[in-house]
Formats: C-alpha cells, sequence, structure tokens
C-alpha cells in the first residue's frame, strides 16, 4: 500500500515536471538563424565541405545559387522536412532548408535558417531531427537575427505579424491558377528556364503524398538593379542585412505550387510578411529600415507573377 501511494506520488511528480518542462520548452525563445562552424578554405572549398556534411547527415541537396558576389545558399531537405510540409496547408514553403555561406569582410560564415523557427511560424511541428543532424553537420555557435527573440506561440501561423496592418502567414499572394496540377509545375519551370521577371531557378522540391511542389527563386536582375522597385536580392540585403552575422540565408524566395479548392494556385508569401518574420528587428525608418525598401514587396511579387505566369501567354 506504501510503494503504491509513493509510485502514485512518483507518478505525479514526473507528469508536474514533464509540464514544467513543456513550459519552458514554450517559453523558450527562438531566432532565425544560426551561425556554424565554418571550414578552413575559400568559398569554393567551404561550399564543398559544407554540402559534403550535410550530406553526411542524410541531407539532400536540392539546388543551390549565388545571389550576389561573395555569397552562396544552398537549399537541402529530408523526409521529416517533406513530410512536415505535406500535412499543412502552406507547409510546402518550409520544405527545404537553407544554408549560406557568406563573405563578410574577408572572413566566411557558415549559417542557416533555424529549424524551430520556421517549424513553429508554418505549423510544421518540432523538427527535432532536421535540427540535431544540422548541428551535428554544421554545429550551432549561436542563434542571431533578433535580439530577443520570439517565441513559439509568438511565431505561430495566425499570430505573428509585424505590426496592425501587415499580413498573416496564411495571407499569401495568389499568382496564378491552373486547372492541373502538371499544367501549372510546368509554367512555373517555363518561367524560370526563361528568367522571367528576372529570376533564377534556385531549386524545386516535389512533396510526398500529394501534388505538390515548391520552387526557390533567386531574384537576379528584377526590373534592373537602382531602377523602379528594389526587389533585387542585392538590392534588398545591402539595405536590411547589414550585421555583423549576415541573413543571406533569409534568400531565395519560394513559389508553391498546390491544390485547393478552385484548381490548383500557384501562390507565395507575401513579401510583407516574409522580410519581417526574418527581419522581426528591423525598424520602420532609418538607414537599414522598412522605408527604405517600400517598393521591395511589390516589386518581388511583380517577379514571381511573371514566372507564375508563363503558361498563361503565348
Amino acid at each position: 500500500m506504501v510503494r503504491s501511494v509513493l509510485c502514485g506520488m512518483c507518478g505525479f511528480i514526473f507528469l508536474g515536471l514533464m509540464g514544467i518542462g513543456t513550459l519552458q520548452a514554450d517559453d523558450v525563445r527562438l531566432k532565425p538563424f544560426i551561425l556554424g562552424d565554418t571550414p578552413v578554405g575559400n568559398m569554393e572549398q567551404v561550399v564543398a565541405a559544407v554540402t559534403a556534411a550535410l550530406k553526411a547527415q542524410g541531407f539532400e541537396e536540392a539546388g543551390s545559387y549565388s545571389p550576389y558576389a561573395g555569397a552562396t545558399v544552398i537549399v537541402v531537405t529530408n523526409m521529416e522536412l517533406k513530410l512536415a510540409a505535406s500535412r499543412a496547408k502552406y507547409g510546402g514553403f518550409g520544405a527545404g532548408e537553407r544554408v549560406a555561406v557568406t563573405d563578410v569582410k574577408g572572413k566566411l560564415q557558415v549559417s542557416y535558417v533555424n529549424p524551430a523557427y520556421v517549424a513553429a511560424a508554418y505549423g510544421l511541428g518540432r523538427l527535432d531531427i532536421t535540427t540535431a543532424k544540422l548541428k551535428s553537420a554544421l554545429g550551432a555557435n549561436m542563434g542571431f537575427g533578433a535580439d530577443n527573440g520570439l517565441t513559439a506561440e509568438d511565431l505561430a501561423p495566425g499570430i505573428y505579424h509585424y505590426m496592425v496592418g501587415m499580413p498573416y502567414f496564411s495571407q499569401v499572394d495568389v499568382l496564378a491558377k491552373y486547372p492541373d496540377y502538371q499544367t501549372a509545375v510546368a509554367a512555373v519551370e517555363k518561367g524560370l528556364a526563361a528568367g522571367k521577371g528576372g529570376t533564377k531557378k534556385a531549386y524545386r522540391i516535389d512533396l510526398p503524398g500529394k501534388p505538390a511542389s515548391v520552387f526557390g527563386v533567386g531574384i537576379m536582375t528584377g526590373d534592373g538593379v537602382d531602377k523602379g522597385d528594389k526587389d533585387t536580392d542585392t538590392e534588398v540585403m545591402h539595405i536590411i542585412d547589414f550585421r555583423d552575422q549576415r541573413s543571406t540565408a533569409f534568400l531565395p524566395y519560394e513559389i508553391l505550387v498546390q491544390g485547393f479548392e478552385e484548381g490548383y494556385e500557384v501562390v507565395a508569401l507575401r513579401g510583407r510578411y516574409r522580410i519581417a518574420l526574418y527581419f522581426p528587428d528591423t525598424k520602420m525608418a532609418g538607414a537599414h529600415g522598412f522605408t527604405k525598401i517600400m517598393s521591395s514587396p511589390s516589386g518581388i511579387k511583380t517577379a514571381l507573377t511573371a514566372v507564375a505566369e508563363a503558361g498563361l501567354h503565348n
């Protein structure tokens, strides 16, 4: 009897401790990027070493590109990411893990998007396996990109927005509509191959168990550097990515092809949501503020729309 009571008390205490652990986990403040270890070598050698380390941890390379001089972004995925992405309505935006190698004042930095941050923001679950494998492959020296960070609850779909009037995760831009998956995917491939909107294809990931694909899109020339909208990767990042730890892994943008009630849509996260999500401390005004890139969301949408609509025009 005594043993039974003690066991019951132990179980109660254990559950209580589990509850405390959950509370602590919910209160963890997440930052959008993680600074990894940098192997010895030049840009080409470091990119090769990083790619090999990722593959050794079971990641599949989806693609890579150089958004501007001194920067390379490698996009990888794995089954955990793809399955989590396929379960959420707009989860495809998180199917790829972005890893960057950046030359910062003559020194190379390896960094990557924090899977826990994206998982919370896009409703993907925890992604513990991906987090552990990235740490094993690349190291995890520090989180950065937000001074204080945000909790998973702060980041959740339908909760996070930069300020009143700014979009939420689910308020996507519908770039084009097609009658079926094959036609929609072919249109995006055609637009990227032609460089519509000054773009470049960075990667494609097909989601398991459903006709859906996500494309990574670099905006290389847009409507021309210093002309019209600040839409190119160079123009946007030159203004907002200025801190000692660079957030190059913000790039590239994503286009998602997925079926909805009215056929197949080609959608993208709104520029105002996506930029604010990964640069949450950005001020409205000042040399590096949002007012300096007021035309960027419109310019980004224009470039991505040009890609998505390639199948609508001969």
